[in-house]
């Protein structure tokens, strides 16, 4: 099989990285929280204590990172041998991809502009959606590790930047929807309505969306463990917002990014995105 460099095993890293040992590639894995990695020994994985040493002899290397700076000083200090095909999965934004594309152009290294669509769950199920656009020549190499990690890659042409500007249009959707969702039980709760009765009435109509009913329990329960952590999610909203400029009003991911900033400031930035709720709620008990 293939030797593969994962670099950056979290939240969505680390299950990537260990359903691709469980694939039957080697995986040389790294985090900067070595902690983090170590679990991935149990998987088959090897860990490595800097990213230099995990790209050493890798055919593909992997970044799963929190951002495009983030990527960026990774990729430098582990200086990638030309020939190397270069993943990248992290969602960074249209001018990182752009910045990352330029940097593996100049290394002479393959570079596929590749976020993943999914949270922890779909992480960990290998039931990812890959956005992939690059070389059409690595496809090849390439669809292993994305058969691995997700149940669909969608390839959208040669040219970097494109899968990325897939990935924030369905992020926008679905930050405004976490956020819609939050203000409607909100109102129930303002209102003395069962907010229970939210999801009674949805049930069966057009408008019934599978992600409020994941999302909108977290938000009744008050407990928010993380399958997307809402600092990650803020950082997402920001890079929707920037991306959009003066050319769309997008008043759901603005109020979205107003309320995951929120929530981070007090202190809430580890759990799930969801908990955006206290910032809409105002301080209104949960249900």
């Amino acid at each position: 099989m293939t030797t593969i460099a994962f670099l950056g095993t979290g939240i969505m890293g680390r299950p990537m990285a260990a359903n691709l040992a469980r694939a039957g590639h080697e995986v040389r894995a790294w985090n900067r929280t070595r902690a983090k990695a170590e679990p991935l020994a149990a998987e088959g994985a090897t860990v490595f204590g800097s990213a230099r040493e995990a790209v050493d002899g890798a055919e593909i290397v992997v970044t799963m990172l929190a951002d495009g700076p983030t990527v960026a000083e990774v990729i430098a200090g582990a200086g990638l041998a030309p020939g190397t095909l270069w993943l990248q999965t992290s969602t960074v934004g249209i001018e990182w991809a752009g910045r990352l594309a330029g940097a593996a152009e100049r290394a002479g290294v393959a570079f596929v502009d590749c976020p993943v669509m999914g949270t922890r769950l779909p992480a960990e199920r290998a039931e990812l959606q890959v956005l992939a656009a690059g070389p059409a020549e690595v496809r090849e190499r390439a669809a292993p590790v994305f058969d691995a990690i997700g149940v669909r890659t969608r390839w959208l042409g040669p040219e970097p930047g494109t899968a990325t500007r897939l990935k924030l249009v369905m992020n926008g959707w679905v930050l405004a929807l976490t956020n819609a969702t939050a203000e409607s039980l909100a109102l129930a709760g303002a209102l003395g309505v069962d907010p229970e009765s939210f999801f009674d009435v949805m049930t069966g109509t057009t408008f019934d969306v599978g992600y409020a009913r994941m999302k909108g329990p977290l938000m009744l329960s008050g407990d928010y463990p993380a399958s997307f952590p809402a600092a990650l999610a803020a950082k997402d909203a920001r890079l929707v917002v920037e991306a959009a400029g003066d050319e769309v009003d997008l008043a759901g991911a603005k109020a979205a990014l107003a309320h995951l900033e929120a929530v981070v400031e007090a202190g809430h930035g580890e759990e799930d995105m969801a908990v955006l709720y206290r910032a809409v709620a105002k301080g209104r008990a949960a249900g």
